[in-house]
């Protein structure tokens, strides 16, 4: 027997917490970020548990499937919110879906960002395209405790002005002065007078100081290359530069055995780890 959405099951007399079952909610709203073959939208849920900024939750699709997404909202909200990528069967699936319809959620999964530790610190959101999702979740948090932490800069670009998620929000948070928002496009566009520039390069021309920092960094892995190289250019050590791999996460508690890297486990140990913990994994750098 199971409880309506609840994710238990009765066996041997008792209930029992099933973890593949997932809570079934409601879309309380569907916002189209990015237009085009490479579409974004956002799905907005109540919360339904609790969780921390990087951490992970699979989302069903009643009869296509389900696949792990980070959450890209702060936990202090009310609700959760997931920066979905068309890019196959489940998640167009999940994109024609409308407010009002209901989707399986389960989680949360994997660890998170160590903002806990980081307070007192400068931090740097370094992101490209749809890696803004978990960077998201993080530098909302931050700023829902602004107070906790010291200079805040997002660092954001895609190919174009149109592949730019979350781009009234990023345009929004330009207006004020406690954190710095620097906005970039591959190639010039009429109209465009921020940067024209690849992400990497768009770090370099804003120059964050290492002293007392932490960068976080997540967009498509050559991004993430560069990134990392600018960032050990500019003073910054391994153990102050963070990642998230959640794209390697299947099953999300480890028993598929699909996101190891050596003994290590993503959907356990990860998906977020420092640049010094990648370093001793086997391949990994």
């Amino acid at each position: 027997m199971m409880e309506k959405g609840g994710g238990m099951v009765e066996k041997g007399g008792g209930m029992v917490e099933n973890p593949y079952l997932p809570n079934v909610v409601r879309l309380e709203e569907v916002t189209e970020e990015v237009s085009g073959p490479r579409a974004i939208k956002n799905f907005k849920v109540k919360r339904i548990f609790d969780f921390k900024p990087g951490q992970c939750a699979m989302i069903s699709v009643f009869g296509y499937g389900e696949a792990m997404f980070a959450i890209s909202s702060s936990p202090l909200k009310e609700f959760m919110e997931f920066g979905v990528l068309k890019t196959g069967v489940m998640t167009e699936a999940l994109h024609r879906l409308s407010e009002g319809d209901f989707i399986g959620v389960r989680g949360p999964y994997g660890n998170n960002f160590p903002v806990g530790e980081w307070e007192g610190k400068n931090i740097v959101f370094v992101g490209g395209g749809i890696g803004i999702t978990p960077l998201r979740a993080c530098y909302s948090y931050v700023l829902d405790c602004r107070n906790d932490y010291g200079n805040i800069d997002l660092v954001y670009g895609a190919r174009s002005s149109n592949d730019l998620a979350y781009k009234k929000e990023l345009f929004d948070l330009e207006g004020r002065d406690d954190i710095g928002i620097h906005l970039s496009i591959d190639k010039p566009e009429d109209g465009w007078e921020r940067f024209v520039g690849f992400v990497p390069d768009s770090l370099t021309r804003v120059a964050p100081k290492p002293d007392n920092a932490i960068a976080l960094t997540c967009g498509p892995p050559i991004m993430i290359k560069f990134v990392v190289q600018n960032l050990e250019k500019l003073g910054f050590k391994p153990e102050q530069i963070y990642t998230t791999m959640e794209r390697r996460m299947k099953c999300g508690i480890g028993k598929c055995g699909r996101c190891n890297i050596g003994e290590v486990y993503v959907c356990k140990d990860g998906p977020v780890f420092s640049l010094a913990q990648l370093q001793e994994l086997p391949g990994e750098e």
